[in-house]
């Protein structure tokens, strides 16, 4: 989950009674949540249950505290994959504005909310939003997040609304790829930090055959990503490649490239400051008529 300050595991826990660790505890109609544990796998549909709602909740009470708020009225602005957004927009705002009214409990601070509205914005754009007039050329968007890899074309700065591909290939299979392998080669487990710490910087205090494994795996990786790109019809000799979202350490740490055909958007945040971006200017807009 990423705002447009925090950034945290999607994972949570739910218990019908109080647990034992309390630290990162949200209490909501009357069930406790434990956030940040575990891993919640992907789903394409999000509202299948409650546990992105809750976690919707989180991340308001995150951005709120940098605020030294308790209180507000806010408009939530989010996204979803690229050529997914038309389709469930309308579901999602629906599941995102269910109580006009919230309050819940969060690290044992009561938050007291009123959600005005839900904006929804497609992924990999967002990220590029506040800059994206000011490309020239053909440019190649790729969001490589931990469900999806978004693919958008810009030419001369506007979208493609014919060149944009969704694809459920995402960093975390990149994990449970080096997990499996690892096992296989090695007869060992390891530790899903120890990877994540790999993948992260390139490297970690561990034995110099372990690491060769793992960035041995990750490198097969993303060279998955660029020939899933070239099948989307990337051309890295006359195209530029904007990187963004997780997968962008990936790509940084694992494949030779050109600095001058390969950039990448910085901070791990960006696409949810597109996002607060794209709702500005919308309302700034709707203000004026």
């Amino acid at each position: 989950m990423k705002t447009a300050n925090c950034c945290f595991p999607t994972g949570v826990t739910t218990c019908d009674h109080e647990p034992l660790f309390t630290g990162d505890m949200l209490t909501y109609n009357g069930r406790y949540y434990l956030i940040s544990e575990g891993h919640k796998e992907f789903a394409p549909d999000k509202i299948k249950d409650e546990d992105y709602y809750v976690l919707t909740l989180a991340a308001i009470a995150k951005e709120l505290k940098t605020e030294n708020l308790t209180e507000a009225h806010i408009v939530v602005a989010a996204g979803l994959p690229l050529t997914w957004t038309s389709v469930q927009k309308a579901d999602f705002k629906a599941y995102l504005s269910k109580n006009a009214e919230v309050e819940f409990v969060y690290k044992k601070t009561v938050y007291h909310i009123y959600i005005d509205d839900v904006r929804i914005y497609p992924q990999g754009y967002a990220a590029i939003a506040s800059f994206a007039t000011t490309l020239k050329g053909v440019n190649l968007i790729a969001d490589i997040g931990n469900g999806t890899m978004n693919v958008l074309y810009m030419i001369n700065g506007k979208p493609q609304q014919g060149k944009m591909f969704t694809e459920k290939f995402e960093t975390y299979q990149c994990t449970l790829s080096v997990r499996e392998q690892f096992m296989r080669k090695t007869n060992r487990e390891i530790n899903d930090a120890i990877i994540d710490e790999v993948l992260i910087t390139g490297t970690a205090n561990i034995a110099s055959a372990d690491l060769k494994i793992i960035k041995g795996i990750a490198a097969e990786y993303v060279r998955d990503i660029f020939r899933r790109l070239r099948d989307h019809g990337y051309d890295e000799t006359t195209m530029t490649l904007y990187v963004t979202g997780g997968g962008g350490c990936l790509v940084k740490n694992f494949y030779k490239f050109s600095t001058d055909q390969v950039k990448f958007v910085e901070g791990i945040c960006a696409a949810a400051k597109g996002y607060e971006y794209l709702a500005e200017a919308q309302m700034k807009v709707e203000a004026k008529e």
